[in-house]
């Protein structure tokens, strides 16, 4: 069963429940799968998961943030509405890696490129990114790396 499958048959499920907050959350994912899919020119096809869980990602970051702001704005209700929705999507993503698991991927990289320095900072995060996919956040990766610049 593909995530996209995944996701329809969990929103049926959803409806027939009547969990309004994970009926929300899927429709939005839905449509911005859809959205990705048709700016792509791939409606028909649809889009593969690899893709579909950078869509998840983007998502679950821009609720990240949301929560983020709330807080700042001092609006509990609306950040607890925003990070119950992260939760909903996280559901779909895969596990991310610690920083420890991600500092040993740092340190492979830095073994085949040399050390990490302002020039090749770029280099090593691609790398990175590279040999963990989805389950590292590049934002984690980027602060790893920064961290061994300074040391």
């Amino acid at each position: 069963m593909t995530l996209k499958q995944q996701l329809d048959q969990e929103l049926k499920q959803a409806m027939l429940a009547g969990d309004k907050t994970l009926v929300t959350t899927l429709r939005g994912l839905k449509s911005a799968i859809l959205y990705v899919e048709v700016a792509k020119g791939e409606r028909g096809k649809g889009l593969s998961d690899p893709e579909i869980i950078d869509v998840l990602t983007k998502e679950s970051k821009k609720r990240q943030e949301s929560a983020d702001l709330y807080t700042q704005g001092g609006n509990s209700e609306r950040q607890q509405a925003e990070l119950a929705e992260k939760a909903v999507i996280d559901k779909y993503l895969p596990e991310q890696l610690s920083e420890a698991d991600i500092a040993k991927l740092v340190d492979e990289s830095e073994a085949q490129l040399g050390k990490a320095s302002s020039q090749n900072m770029g280099q090593i995060i691609g790398m990175v990114k590279q040999k963990a996919g989805p389950a590292a956040d590049g934002g984690t990766i980027a602060k790893i790396v920064k961290e061994r610049l300074s040391q």
